[in-house]
């Protein structure tokens, strides 16, 4: 069933084009540049706080590895079946986490936004609903949770924690919640956290709390996203979230129309603007740093009818709405 408003314009780890992805700069930059949403990553520290990362490994989007204190933390971690090098959340206190700083995670195609490194602490997701809150309209939070079967796997159970955290803020009209593994997505349910809740997707693979129950016999993404999936999905979800390549494709507006039909919105991600993201043909100019037809691939995905789409530069996106 197909939304009678507009796409909502989702900005990913807040307007994470222009400022060092999930701080406060970024987060109310995207909401002065006009995002109906903001799309917070949830991870969690060693003393149960929820803090929002990308990644549980933070090596990328911290100084941690500057920091000489906390040289003896560097390890490597198996998550999900992928393994990791680095510095990770579950291993620092929340105390020990707000010591550090922010950094760009792609200084190299987003050289403005590496002017920013150091100034920005981490964020807990508590944070974000003060900045949320303040805003002159009502916004959307669109909730990652990250790995919650390794986290559990650990003791730090992420529904857990979220609904603590949650409660007494989310209402079914501020909160979206999304996860590669649907029985997160049931946990949370279960406890009654409002809000609806989305199915993330990948191109390829199985959901991690999948192959940890059934191993090799795991039901796929592509299954999922097959006719009968998406109604098994509709039974439970209220959404479903792919990446974007699957919507460029020729059949992207069928899979659109085919996941309405079964009941369920659909939201699609990342739209950036720089070439390097870009699919080839919307490339433009010799660098990858350079913007290219950021519009044309915008377009070609709202054309498919989606109902929400993330976006690093959220601006673009309402222009590309408007146009």
């Amino acid at each position: 069933m197909s939304s009678a408003h507009p796409p909502l314009v989702i900005a990913h780890r807040g307007a994470s084009g222009y400022r060092p992805e999930h701080t406060r700069a970024a987060y109310e930059l995207a909401f002065e540049l006009g995002a109906d949403a903001v799309e917070p990553d949830i991870v969690a520290t060693s003393d149960g706080v929820l803090v929002i990362r990308h990644e549980n490994e933070i090596s990328g989007t911290t100084d941690v590895a500057t920091r000489a204190e906390f040289a003896g933390r560097r390890t490597t971690k198996v998550i999900d079946g992928v393994t990791h090098h680095g510095w990770f959340t579950e291993d620092f206190t929340w105390a020990e986490l707000s010591s550090l700083r922010a950094a760009e995670r792609l200084p190299g195609i987003r050289r403005e936004s590496a002017t920013y490194d150091g100034r920005f602490p981490i964020l807990r997701l508590t944070d974000l609903f003060g900045i949320i809150d303040a805003q002159d309209r009502p916004r959307v939070m669109v909730a990652e949770i990250k790995h919650a079967t390794y986290f559990a796997s650990i003791g730090l159970p992420l529904d857990e924690l979220f609904t603590e955290a949650v409660s007494g803020w989310a209402t079914s009209d501020n909160l979206i919640v999304e996860s590669f593994e649907q029985t997160l997505l049931g946990q949370l349910r279960d406890r009654g956290v409002p809000g609806r809740s989305v199915f993330l997707a990948e191109a390829s693979g199985a959901p991690a709390d999948l192959v940890a129950r059934d191993g090799g016999d795991a039901r796929t993404y592509a299954q999922h996203l097959e006719v009968d999936g998406l109604a098994r999905l509709a039974d439970e979800v209220d959404g479903v979230s792919v990446g974007k390549k699957l919507l460029l494709a020729d059949a992207g507006r069928s899979f659109v129309d085919g996941a309405h039909d079964a009941g369920l919105v659909v939201f699609t991600w990342t739209l950036r603007a720089e070439n390097s993201f870009l699919a080839r043909k919307f490339r433009r100019g010799p660098g990858p740093a350079e913007h290219g037809d950021w519009l044309g691939e915008f377009r070609r995905v709202l054309a498919t009818g989606v109902d929400g789409a993330f976006a690093d530069q959220p601006d673009l996106l309402l222009r590309a709405l408007a146009d």
